[in-house]
């Protein structure tokens, strides 16, 4: 989840396939209908500290072939999907879901490198997860503070890492179940996270977490009329402008960036209630 000023690149028809909050400056984007090349899209795509490319806000690509691959998808890939809120991922034709075992023992620890930051952080983290916990009890997020002197991607001791980012081009970004082991990690910036205006720390978290569970971002939909980002979901609730997963840049109905009744549903119609 990035921070201020929206920023676009556009494809035919003027459907967005790289939206984000940037929070510094960046090149001019394509005027609104034109399709950048890759090589013009790749270079105004944020690389992250550890190689990854950062697209539709808050979602990392591994490597430049993963990227080119997105970057194929939005351009020759279908613009509209059938209207039917909370959008689950989809890879390969499977919902990108975490199985009923893996969903209850999501094992996480958060570095000590946030220094000053750290208890913060922790708060924040907790209070995110306990609202995706609330909603469906097969959820558990486990924080285990043993390992958070040695919290990255390498530790086999927990299923994902929180570290605090190197930028401050983005408030926190997270990933998919389906991201292999060396890309599961969240990174945040602590500073931004605590001054987000009425973006509660709680409610950015429970944003990231989403991804972890799977949920892909509520402004792809075509109901949302910008920040198209691709097809590659299956509606799991109607569509809800006020969706913790919608940013409020993006059309939406939300100036906090809370959970929703339809979010609740969504979670338990993946993972029961």
């Amino acid at each position: 989840m990035q921070l201020t000023k929206l920023r676009t690149l556009s494809v035919a028809l003027a459907a967005t396939f790289a939206a984000g909050l940037a929070a510094t400056s960046a090149s001019a984007a394509p005027v609104e209908g034109d399709v950048p090349t890759f090589q013009e899209f790749a270079a105004t795509t944020f690389e992250d500290l550890d190689g990854q490319y950062i697209v539709n806000g808050d979602e990392p690509e591994d490597s430049k072939g993963d990227l080119r691959q997105f970057y194929d998808a939005m351009v020759t890939g279908p613009r509209h999907v059938d209207a039917e809120s909370l959008i689950i991922n989809r890879v390969n034709g499977q919902d990108d879901r975490w199985s009923q075992a893996a969903v209850g023992n999501l094992t996480y620890c958060v570095s000590t490198k946030f220094g000053a930051d750290y208890s913060r952080v922790v708060s924040a983290m907790a209070a995110g997860a306990g609202q995706w916990e609330a909603a469906s009890s097969a959820v558990d997020f486990i924080h285990v503070s043993t390992q958070d002197g040695s919290c990255t991607t390498r530790n086999s001791s927990v299923v994902f890492s929180v570290e605090p980012t190197k930028t401050t081009q983005y408030i926190a970004r997270a990933f998919f179940p389906s991201t292999s082991k060396s890309g599961r990690n969240v990174l945040v910036n602590a500073k931004s996270l605590y001054s987000a205006g009425s973006w509660t720390p709680s409610n950015i978290m429970a944003h990231e977490l989403g991804h972890t569970l799977g949920f892909r971002h509520e402004h792809t939909r075509p109901e949302a009329g910008t920040c198209f980002e691709d097809n590659n979901w299956r509606p799991l609730t109607p569509y809800d402008s006020a969706s913790i997963m919608h940013y409020p840049q993006c059309n939406g109905t939300s100036d906090d960036l809370s959970m929703t009744a339809s979010d609740r549903a969504g979670v338990q119609a993946v993972y029961g209630s």
